[in-house]
């Protein structure tokens, strides 16, 4: 599943990589690759943007769920099976699914590997020609090469952590009430950066490249549903 969802992606990037290669005049701090990488990962987040869509949706009843589904889990505390079947009731007049959430990561999963498996090996899925993925420049800004990583602690590792860090805040949140969920978030939220700062630091900064632009594309995404939301809301 992994080579042929790779290939998929790989294919992508060359098409990408050709279409810009026959543009303009390559610059030496901003090469042909480092565009490709860029435009590859929107490309991408734009494939996934419904399944993104749908989960932040099933995120978001979930939450406005909660306060409900609290007042179900304290009256039958003590009779399982009922709370059970008041549960599947409230689900089914709220039209939600209690595992659309985990489908949707499911179906993301196998192309996520697939793509990071794209941009560790670029000469298997996208470079096939000898020596064509050795041979191209892959310059962006301070660092010369995008298969190696990052040298600088402070650059692309860091920036890997933060737009991490921002795209937890713009996620919706637990529901008021639920002190373990929120305190779970929270903990989620402080360590998801840090963990991959330091995973980024080892990788190819073509794979720090691509985390970077994703975040950001989700960030905005995020914050435009939020407003969108919002403004229903208000008419309401």
């Amino acid at each position: 599943m992994t080579a042929f969802l790779g290939n998929i992606m790989g294919a992508i990037l060359r098409f990408v990589y050709d279409f810009v290669s026959s543009i303009g005049h390559e610059s030496i701090y901003l090469s042909y690759y480092a565009i490709a990488v860029i435009i590859t990962s929107v490309i991408f987040k734009m494939i996934l943007l419904p399944i993104s869509l749908q989960q932040a949706k099933s995120s978001k009843k979930m939450q406005e769920m909660q306060p409900l589904t609290k007042q179900i889990q304290e009256k039958y505390k003590n009779d399982p099976q009922t709370m059970q079947t008041k549960m599947m009731e409230l689900y089914k007049k709220h039209d939600y699914n209690p595992s659309s959430g985990c489908l949707v990561l499911l179906i993301q999963l196998p192309i996520i590997i697939a793509f990071f498996a794209v941009f560790r090996e670029p000469a298997t899925y996208a470079f096939k020609e000898p020596g064509l993925y050795e041979s191209i420049n892959k310059t962006f800004l301070w660092i010369s090469s995008l298969e190696n990583p990052d040298p600088l602690i402070w650059g692309m590792p860091l920036l890997s952590a933060v737009t991490t860090y921002l795209q937890t805040k713009t996620m919706p949140s637990a529901a008021i009430g639920d002190a373990a969920a929120a305190q779970t978030q929270k903990t989620m939220n402080m360590m998801m950066p840090v963990m991959i700062f330091f995973i980024t630091r080892s990788f190819p900064a073509g794979l720090a490249l691509y985390w970077v632009v994703g975040n950001t594309f989700t960030i905005i995404q995020q914050l435009i549903s939020r407003r969108s939301l919002l403004k229903v809301k208000e008419e309401k």
